[in-house]
């Protein structure tokens, strides 16, 4: 089976890591993604909680990680510790510049993890203690800096830092986890693929829209996080699905802000599933889910496959 040192050094089969996708990783898919051989993450996004937490905890068999993002700790007292004290293998968080976190994982005895958009983040992320980097491309669905595609990004960080640093942005494919590899990450963070399995805690509605999308559909926008009034750093926009919502209002946000309908009609929309104004993160490998295939047949297909072209390019 597909392995890297990394993957064989954390105890993994494959080198497959779900992203931590807020709404999306919940345990369940967290707990498919490590039966499958890879490290399955439990994703608590912009809105988590401790209940939330503890909630999609109770789904999890064997190891896990769990993903956390910098602003919502700081505004939730209590999550990163009860985050620490549930035990995972692997604590990431990121979009932030606060790394009091990174000492906390390691006297708990707990590998840390975040996202890195170039070589100086990179690099300071690796004084601050990091243990293994994301390098998240401008393909990625959801939050994240739009800087650098995955492979260019991948090959800074690989010159930059010594430690494992794997892949995300655009994976969905054996020949998109073969080309990473191949380029020297220690795995692939698989998100968008893996949103349109039945594990995750993506809704029926969104899921369709996600196996119906073109490479194409996606925009990169901030409007989501202005109407419903998330604190997100303007630096990290999110890759979405077009829909109505995102074309009337990017590059009006300001307005947006101050527009109380505007919030009603997006909160009404996600509450019927209306993805013509709700939003559905998606990164552009989108055009690669043909199907709801479960996630155990999502990553051995992607692996076998990637094996394969690996072999070949050897030979």
């Amino acid at each position: 089976m597909l392995s890297t040192p990394w993957s064989r050094a954390m105890g993994l089969r494959v080198p497959i890591v779900n992203a931590p996708m807020g709404g999306v990783a919940g345990g369940r898919l967290a707990a498919a993604v490590t039966a499958a051989g890879g490290l399955g993450m439990v994703g608590m996004g912009s809105t988590a909680t401790r209940a939330s937490l503890h909630t999609q905890l109770r789904h999890l068999t064997g190891k896990f990680g769990i993903g956390l993002v910098d602003w919502v700790i700081r505004n939730e007292p209590g999550l990163l510790e009860e985050a620490l004290a549930a035990r995972p293998v692997v604590l990431s968080v990121s979009f932030g510049a606060d790394w009091s976190w990174v000492g906390k994982a390691r006297d708990a005895g707990i590998a840390t993890a975040t996202q890195v958009y170039d070589a100086l983040g990179a690099r300071q992320a690796v004084d601050a203690g990091v243990d293994m980097l994301v390098a998240r491309g401008a393909e990625g669905g959801g939050h994240g800096e739009v800087k650098l595609a995955t492979l260019p990004l991948l090959d800074i960080v690989l010159a930059a830092v010594a430690v494992p640093v794997l892949a995300a942005g655009g994976i969905a494919s054996p020949r998109s986890l073969a080309a990473v590899l191949a380029a020297g990450a220690s795995g692939a963070w698989v998100g968008t693929r893996l949103a349109a399995c039945p594990e995750a805690l993506t809704g029926d509605a969104a899921r369709r829209a996600l196996i119906a999308a073109r490479e194409t559909d996606t925009r990169i926008t901030r409007v989501f996080d202005v109407a419903a009034g998330l604190p997100w750093p303007a630096r990290f926009p999110s890759r979405v699905l077009a829909n109505d919502f995102v074309a009337r209002w990017t590059g009006r946000e300001e307005e947006l802000a101050a527009d109380g309908a505007a919030r009603d009609e997006l909160t009404a929309a996600v509450a019927a599933d209306d993805l013509r104004i709700a939003p559905v993160d998606a990164g552009q490998g989108v055009g690669m889910i043909g199907d709801a295939a479960p996630v155990g047949e999502v990553i051995e297909q992607m692996c076998l496959g990637a094996q394969r072209l690996l072999t070949a390019w050897r030979s």
